[in-house]
């Protein structure tokens, strides 16, 4: 990994880093579980001398244990600590930058707080590109994602617009930008298909940096308009994925459209911005066609509490992504 660190520094930095094996004398001034976790490397970079920690076995942390193990070796050298790993979880570098603890992932990510560097490999992109997906392709991108059995490449355009109940325009228009970001292809000339070169996998690492949260809002209100079809969100769907309990808050989960034009006539009883019976997530896509239970898909869940700081409610976003994501490249829930 030493290489891959050296030529990840040349070329975001522009500038050269020498690492060198601390010697043994220096390992002796350790626990031996940090010396059994960590193969430490004296270097330099920008002037300034810093101890690289790097994991030497792909094994399971916490980053509070990880903290104290760092906060350790820096006390004991009296110099500034860098992680140094191969591969993160978006949860670990997200605990990690929330704990401010210096990391490096070569040709990924470089959080280095302490000598006031923060570079992300989304970084790196051209700015042309739109910061965030639209609400329109973020939607397809997890449609195809969550729908094994009902593969989006085998429809055309103006198929998937029917399909997705968009208007052609609109689903044009959300091709083009995940094309743009390099998420799909549109192929063919008088009908347009949408192809995915990625696997699954690889497709949502991609596009993570790029999706947000479907919630544009939240309302309260005392009743629920009679036959209307809702799908539990937030609290109310965490338990459907993970050990976490329900809340005592009834959350449910509704399309911005459907959600105005009830309100327009008046179907919404008691409604605040603050308390009542049920508390409303007004999605800006449609959350009922991308699940087949009584609770929002688990990504759209995902994306709309992972800023989350309740460390509960990390698990089980976690258990989440270990369950659909990253367990195999065959992760599709129907």
């Amino acid at each position: 990994m030493v290489m891959k660190l050296k030529e990840y520094i040349q070329e975001t930095l522009g500038t050269e880093i020498f690492p060198e094996k601390l010697p043994e004398t220096g390992q002796g001034k350790l626990p031996y579980y940090i010396t059994a976790t960590f193969r430490l490397f004296n270097a330099q970079l920008f002037h300034r001398p810093v101890m690289l920690a790097e994991i030497k076995n792909k094994t399971d942390f916490t980053t509070t244990q990880i903290q104290k193990q760092l906060h350790l070796i820096a006390d004991v050298f009296n110099t500034t600590v860098v992680l140094l790993a191969d591969q993160l979880t978006f949860i670990n570098r997200k605990r990690l930058i929330e704990k401010r603890i210096n990391f490096i992932v070569p040709g990924k990510q470089m959080y280095l707080p302490d000598l006031l560097v923060d570079l992300r490999e989304t970084f790196q992109k051209k700015r042309e590109l739109k910061e965030t997906l639209y609400p329109s392709a973020q939607y397809i991108l997890l449609y195809h994602i969550l729908r094994k059995n009902d593969p989006l490449e085998n429809h055309t355009l103006k198929q998937l617009a029917k399909k997705l109940h968009y208007t052609p325009m609109a689903i044009t228009k959300a091709v083009a930008d995940l094309e743009r970001n390099g998420l799909c292809i549109a192929e063919g000339k008088k009908e347009k298909y949408i192809r995915f070169e990625n696997n699954k996998k690889e497709l949502w690492e991609k596009a993570l940096p790029l999706m947000t949260s479907p919630v544009i809002k939240q309302v309260f209100t005392d009743e629920i308009p009679v036959n209307l079809a809702l799908c539990k969100a937030n609290a109310s769907a965490l338990p459907q994925y993970s050990e976490m309990a329900a809340s005592r808050q009834t959350f449910y989960a509704i399309e911005k459209t459907l959600f105005y034009s009830l309100q327009k006539n008046d179907q919404w009883k008691n409604m605040d911005d603050r308390e009542g019976k049920y508390c409303l997530e007004i999605w800006k896509y449609n959350p009922v066609p991308l699940t087949t239970t009584d609770f929002v898909d688990p990504l759209s869940l995902y994306l709309s509490m992972k800023d989350s700081k309740d460390e509960r409610i990390e698990m089980a976003l976690e258990k989440i992504l270990n369950d659909y994501i990253f367990t195999n490249n065959d992760y599709n829930l129907w």
